[in-house]
């Protein structure tokens, strides 16, 4: 064994300690020493066609049964990495997912969880932070890093709430959203194509363009008159007929906005073209042998500026979805570092449009887990609530990435010849 392959094994092994460390720590807090009361979980609202029974269960024996689960999928890990394997992404999501779980479960003692509320919430949540994946993936793919998804999400918002408001009509918001992160995009291409720019450096100046100019027009012009700069509402629910009268799933996934179709839409075509299609097959030798793809032919620098770019479209439909798809208007920095979990969870998903997508619902639902919190919780600290979601992603980051490994080009600019 060489050594460059023990050192991936001995590297390896961080993700089962985490795991450990976790699961002894949800065991014991949530579990042993967890709170008595009773939570009840409503599987089914008021105004749905099938009704399902409530499901009521101590905190406390919750919070064992979960941990228990949780060593028992560290033990797995464990064994894979034993194995020399790499530790499966599927046992890292069911990970989070449970103790996520279990941490609702303590956090809502002597309460009432609406389960189907959170799960749909959580998936609108989730929706920013997926397309700004999917653009982050259609970048690194092709071997560009792109740190500039939060000034996407963040141009893509503006622009949807104030053409939409302006225009009256919310199909050309999203539309002019995704042409200005798509060209906001554009230009981190040309510096890291043309000009062999250090892509990081200007990822990070790119966003702090972006917020600049975001917050100067919110403070110049949209706070001067609000209501006719800055009151795009939401898109229109859209209920697929029998679909969605599905107990749980149907008003999950078949009542929804058209963002969230959209979304759920993108990620199936892109995983298609990239692994189904000759299209995908050139852009993933483009960023794992950009010499050799140039040497059968394909064009390097074309191929990384239009997948770059054509990725900024798909993050400013990230950014259309935070303002007229939830919020209904525009706030100053209201991307508030999705930009970055989105980054995080295209190294968490492996660059696989699949794995990025339950990545990204895990952390949409520890977004709604903070909102739940605060309002079943008030005796936790609200600092601590807030934080919630960027602690989900260090410790997914830190501790479950394991032996990930990028595009071989990825953030490397290709010299023709």
């Amino acid at each position: 064994m060489s050594a460059e392959t023990k050192k991936e094994v001995r590297e390896s092994w961080k993700t089962p300690a985490v795991m450990g460390v976790l699961s002894a720590t949800v065991l014991v807090f949530f579990g042993i020493l967890g709170k008595p009361e009773a939570v009840s979980f409503e599987l089914t609202g008021v105004r749905e066609v099938v009704q399902l029974p409530n499901i009521e269960v101590g905190s406390g024996l919750l919070g064992t049964f979960a941990g228990i689960a949780l060593v028992v999928i560290t033990a797995l890990v464990a064994w894979q990495v034993s194995q020399n394997k790499r530790a499966s992404i599927w046992f890292s999501m069911l990970f989070g997912a449970i103790a996520l779980v279990a941490l609702l479960g303590w956090l809502a003692a002597g309460n009432v969880v609406p389960v189907a509320f959170i799960l749909g919430s959580a998936l609108v949540l989730a929706v920013p932070i997926m397309l700004g994946a999917m653009g982050g993936i259609m970048s690194e793919r092709v071997g560009v890093v792109n740190i500039a998804i939060e000034g996407q999400l963040l141009t893509g918002a503006f622009m949807a709430a104030v053409i939409s408001t302006i225009t009256g009509n919310q199909l050309l918001g999203i539309v002019s959203a995704m042409i200005t992160a798509a060209l906001f995009s554009a230009v981190l291409a040309v510096f890291a194509v043309r000009f062999l720019a250090q892509q990081i450096i200007v990822g990070v100046v790119l966003n702090v363009l972006a917020i600049g100019i975001t917050n100067f027009l919110y403070q110049q012009w949209v706070t001067e008159d609000e209501s006719a700069t800055n009151s795009p509402g939401t898109l229109p629910i859209i209920s697929i007929p029998v679909l969605g009268d599905i107990p749980i799933i149907g008003p999950v996934l078949f009542q929804n906005r058209i963002t969230v179709f959209l979304a759920i839409g993108i990620v199936i075509v892109l995983w298609f073209i990239l692994f189904k299609t000759k299209l995908g097959l050139r852009a993933r030798a483009v960023g794992e042998n950009p010499l050799a793809a140039d040497t059968v032919g394909i064009n390097v620098g074309r191929t990384r500026f239009w997948w770059v770019t054509l990725g900024g479209l798909l993050a400013g439909l990230g950014g259309a979805a935070l303002t007229i798809g939830s919020s209904g208007s525009f706030g100053r920095e209201m991307s508030g570092g999705l930009g970055f979990i989105a980054l995080a969870v295209v190294i968490l998903g492996r660059w696989h449009p699949g794995y990025a997508t339950a990545a990204a619902l895990l952390f949409g639902f520890s977004i709604i887990l903070r909102i739940w919190a605060g309002q079943v919780s008030p005796g936790i600290p609200t600092n601590f609530i807030t934080m919630v979601p960027y602690l989900v992603t260090l410790i997914a980051v830190v501790g479950f990435v394991g032996r990930s490994r990028p595009p071989a080009a990825d953030g490397i600019p290709y010299v023709k010849g």
